[in-house]
């Protein structure tokens, strides 16, 4: 007997800078979960998840993206059956959210209040993955050289 193949999804963490110029984090409202999360699915038969991750960010949130750099996959069961979310930073360019049947709130937060907001640890984690890719590190004490 084999094992049941991963459902394929993917998905971004998709962030801005406000006006201020501070961090902001989209997260999406499913109202057939009532989660909060960042935009993913199901990718179609064949579709690149890179592509499918594009395309669900512009599906869900009605941003259009640049994607950056990989994070980590998430993988878990959904009704019993593997499930494998591949994930990528991706800085939202422009675009306009209507809600819709899938996802009926987008907002935009800062780092902290969307760490508090998400539903999943998983999501967490792919938070603290982005902070790490695109904040710059902290300065340490000073090097004898």
């Amino acid at each position: 007997m084999t094992a049941e193949a991963p459902l394929r999804a993917a998905g971004c963490v998709l962030w801005r800078r406000g006006r201020d110029g501070a961090l902001e984090i989209a997260l999406v409202h499913r109202p057939k979960y009532d989660d909060w999360s960042h935009p993913k699915g199901k990718l179609k038969r064949g579709e690149d998840a890179l592509w499918g991750a594009v395309r669900e960010v512009r599906e869900e949130t009605g941003m259009e993206c640049e994607p950056g750099g990989v994070l980590p996959t998430a993988r878990y069961a959904v009704a019993g059956r593997p499930k494998e979310v591949r994930y990528w930073a991706a800085r939202a360019t422009g675009g306009t959210f209507v809600p819709n049947s899938e996802v009926d709130r987008l907002l935009w937060l800062p780092p902290q209040e969307a760490r508090e907001r998400l539903t999943e640890d998983r999501d967490r984690e792919l938070l603290d993955a982005l902070l790490a890719m695109i904040s710059p590190p902290e300065p340490g004490p000073p090097t004898a050289g």
